[in-house]
């Protein structure tokens, strides 16, 4: 949630930045919402006065005269008017004021899809075939490894069985991942080579729950009814669209201190998206599922280093990726692409032979205090004062580099070479 001065002080920037991300936002309406809650406020905390000052009259007084009483019986009925009035109105002010996205930094390009995503760095070396690459989802299905059809029966579309070797390449993948995330080594090496000023503070593994009460989704900003969020039928929960949607919110109602931070977590789950307005898009194989698994970073920072801590996770991400030998690119994403929370994203598309495309495997979100503002999520200095934390989430891995893998190392008679950062965790093979 935005800072309600900053809107206050800055009108029309708020309504230009917000417009940029695709947002039509009513800033006079909500200003004018918020003198009337402010006059609200004002005249409840003076009938609240009245009130209490007339009952210690009254106390005192011991037989009062029925002109004070019918004062206090006035004080009442004119509090619980206004204190009804007031409700309404900060009701209408918060919703309006949550709908307002974060703004997004400078350098964010401007732009209105993710058309507009620019690329700012490619990395490594696109394959060379003598015979014709395959997509993913043709290599799999041959080999037994990949069933729609059966998952189709039991679940509908976009669900999948993954079988035999993909599924060992999976936990593979998810091995390496959080053995990097949690080696000080490893994170102070990337540190070093990309000149950053963060601390070299290990992830710690986290198993998180899959859903989330709604007033816990909606603080983190990412609750997408319409197009992405499942509902729980007949309860107060939703479930998690990626594992930073339970993560972020943690320490919700908490204050952190200060010599805790940074605090970092990688946290497995199962996702599950309703993808809706995809409608034939990506329907063949594993890149955009109703239920994937994923691997997620999640930070709690000071505001000092919060970018630091952004930038730091983008090269976590190109690291794992130089390590899988996968050529990608990254990008700035624009502002109408980087989502409501974000200040700032960057995207990592991996090179797809058998699509002959580049296509998203990870995202890296800058939020500042967005998140923290409305799950209350402090920091205690050292000098006693206290602010709200910033956060940052990123892709480690999901399924789709799964899909990379199999396109990028394929071979003519159909197997697929492992790459050589995963052979000890599937007994030294080099192919499946």
């Amino acid at each position: 949630m935005i800072d309600i001065q900053f809107v206050r002080d800055n009108p029309t920037v708020v309504a230009e930045k917000s417009q940029q991300k695709g947002y039509n936002i009513d800033v006079n309406k909500l200003l004018t919402l918020d003198t009337e809650r402010l006059t609200l406020l004002g005249q409840v905390e003076e009938l609240r006065r009245q009130r209490n000052a007339n009952a210690e009259v009254i106390k005192k007084a011991g037989k009062p005269e029925q002109s004070l009483i019918d004062q206090g019986k006035q004080l009442k009925v004119d509090l619980a008017h206004r204190e009804s009035l007031l409700q309404q109105t900060h009701n209408e002010w918060l919703e309006l004021l949550k709908s307002i996205p974060n703004m997004p930094l400078a350098e964010v390009p401007v732009g209105q899809s993710e058309e507009q995503n620019v690329v700012i760095k490619e990395f490594g070396n696109k394959p060379e075939f003598n015979f014709e690459p395959k997509n993913h989802a043709h290599i799999a299905e041959a080999k037994g490894w990949l069933d729609k059809e059966r998952a189709a029966k039991i679940a509908g579309a976009r669900f999948v069985y993954l079988k035999g070797d993909l599924v060992l390449l999976e936990f593979a993948l998810w091995q390496f991942g959080l053995n990097t995330l949690t080696n000080r080594d490893v994170l102070a090496d990337i540190i070093a080579q990309n000149n950053l000023n963060v601390p070299d503070n290990p992830f710690t593994p986290v198993l998180p729950p899959a859903v989330a009460k709604t007033a816990v989704f909606e603080a983190t900003g990412r609750l997408n009814k319409q197009e992405q969020t499942y509902k729980i039928e007949e309860e107060d929960l939703w479930l998690n669209a990626s594992a930073e949607h339970t993560l972020s919110p943690m320490y919700l109602n908490e204050i952190l201190p200060e010599k805790d931070l940074p605090i970092r977590m990688v946290g497995y789950t199962t996702a599950f998206r309703r993808e809706a307005g995809t409608y034939g898009k990506d329907t063949e194989g594993i890149f955009r599922l109703h239920q994937f698994n994923k691997l997620e970073m999640e930070s709690f920072t000071m505001a000092d280093n919060s970018l630091q801590e952004h930038l730091f996770m983008v090269a976590i991400q190109e690291y794992l990726m130089q390590q899988l030998g996968l050529p990608y690119q990254v990008l700035e994403k624009c502002t109408a692409d980087i989502g409501r929370p974000n200040a700032k994203g960057v995207d990592i598309n991996v090179w797809l032979p058998g699509q002959n495309a580049y296509r998203e495997t990870h995202t890296a979100d800058y939020i500042t205090d967005y998140q923290a503002r409305a799950m209350q999520t402090r920091v205690r200095r050292s000098n006693g004062s206290i602010e709200l934390a910033h956060t940052n989430d990123a892709t480690a891995f999901s399924e789709r580099p799964l899909a990379a893998i199999l396109e990028n190392f394929q071979t003519q008679e159909g197997n697929v070479i492992i790459p050589e950062v995963l052979r000890a965790y599937m007994g030294g093979r080099e192919q499946i």
